[in-house]
């Protein structure tokens, strides 16, 4: 099961930031808005009926990828369970939380550390997912889901509210994607920069001074 996403091609130029509410703080620091923070949630919404058609019925354990995920996640969640209120369908979850350790400013290395969640091993034999603000090289969720095959886990999907097409992809692709986006920056929504950006809640281009300003 694939499911198709937004394509948002190379040539698309976002908004203005004068046609958005901005922080002040990063008015200098951001090129464009990119995805603005309504169109993000509706297609959430979309990915959690998307979620419960494939999955419904089983109990699925939900494992956040921490920090970058927690807000796609957190809205997910919010559209899933009132999807469960109200529809003939729902799904028993539990969530668990765990973070990845791959970047450096804006490289990412391709190795990872897992740390935090419950121990890997109380996966054996459980239906769970995952959700990711973005996969870029598709290097980081290759190794993990290589980790988790040893633990034998019943069914393991994984949503991604990004995708990016570069030449440096090894070729991964989520099973849920929120939106495909170019080879550019981008920051807001929980994605950052060393740590900067997760307060802006639309998803921007970062400028050469907003880079320049919070590196490493």
């Amino acid at each position: 099961y694939q499911m198709n996403a937004p394509c948002i091609s190379d040539e698309e130029q976002g908004y203005d930031l004068d046609l958005f509410c901005i922080p002040k703080h990063y008015a200098a620091d951001l090129e464009r808005v990119y995805i603005p923070h309504g169109l993000i949630l509706d297609r959430t919404e979309r990915l959690a009926r998307e979620i419960l058609k494939e999955m419904g019925g089983h109990h699925i354990v939900a494992l956040c990828v921490l920090k970058g995920g927690y807000k796609f996640f957190a809205d997910l969640l919010d559209y899933i369970k009132a999807l469960n209120r109200n529809s003939d369908r729902s799904i028993p979850m539990t969530v668990d939380f765990i973070r990845l350790k791959s970047y450096c400013n804006d490289q990412s290395t391709g190795e990872i550390k897992v740390i935090g969640g419950d121990d890997l091993s109380t996966l054996t034999g459980k239906f769970f997912s995952f959700y990711k603000d973005i996969i870029d090289t598709g290097k980081t969720m290759k190794t993990l889901l290589q980790l988790l095959k040893q633990y034998n886990p019943k069914m393991v999907k994984v949503a991604s509210l990004l995708v990016k097409r570069t030449p440096r992809s090894v070729g991964y692709r989520p099973d849920f994607v929120g939106f495909e986006v170019p080879d550019k920056f981008v920051v807001g929504y929980a994605l950052d920069y060393n740590e900067y950006f997760r307060d802006l809640n639309h998803i921007c281009v970062i400028s050469e001074t907003g880079k320049e300003k919070y590196k490493a």
